[in-house]
């Protein structure tokens, strides 16, 4: 049943930001009056002098966004915002359970560690950002930081080196 104020229509997504951005993005939405979610981080940090506890991004370039179909364009014009995080080729949803789930996490701990998933040999793959973004390819190589991914297209196979935190995984067909 479709709620008269578009309530219902409103779903989370995830929007990649520019490097140090977050928080600046996340205020940028609020301003425009979309209802917007980057979930900080509790960290203590030392300086010389004093302890400090500093609020970070917990998810390094995202914050989350939600909103109906045409709220989109104003989401992706925002300064800061590169795109949306897409998954099978369209725009990602979370689920309202999991934005709970983080916000409930985030209140009950401090000093939280976010570890991206594991890549394996063989493993599909998307790269989430850069000029081969939203293509998709299989784990060749596995090294600390980078990633050799072989990416199919145009029926020839391009091998390229690329960061971890530019790829995503993506299930198997």
């Amino acid at each position: 049943m479709q709620k008269l104020n578009g309530q219902q229509s409103r779903k989370w997504y995830a929007i990649y930001t520019r490097p140090r951005w977050e928080k600046k993005v996340n205020f940028l939405l609020a301003e425009k009056g979309v209802e917007s979610y980057c979930p900080l981080n509790k960290v203590k940090r030392k300086w010389s002098d004093r302890l400090k506890i500093v609020e970070e991004p917990l998810f390094k370039s995202y914050v989350f966004v939600k909103i109906d179909d045409g709220e989109k364009t104003s989401v992706r014009m925002t300064d800061g915002v590169i795109n949306f995080v897409y998954w099978n080729k369209k725009p990602a949803i979370v689920k309202e359970k999991e934005i709970q789930t983080i916000k409930r996490f985030l209140d009950e701990h401090e000093n939280i560690e976010v570890y991206p998933k594991e890549l394996k040999l063989n493993d599909r793959v998307r790269i989430t950002s850069g000029s081969l973004m939203d293509q998709e390819g299989k784990v060749m190589d596995v090294r600390r930081k980078v990633v050799r991914v072989a990416i199919d297209s145009l029926g020839y196979i391009l091998v390229a080196f690329i960061e971890r935190s530019k790829l995503t995984s993506v299930q198997s067909k």
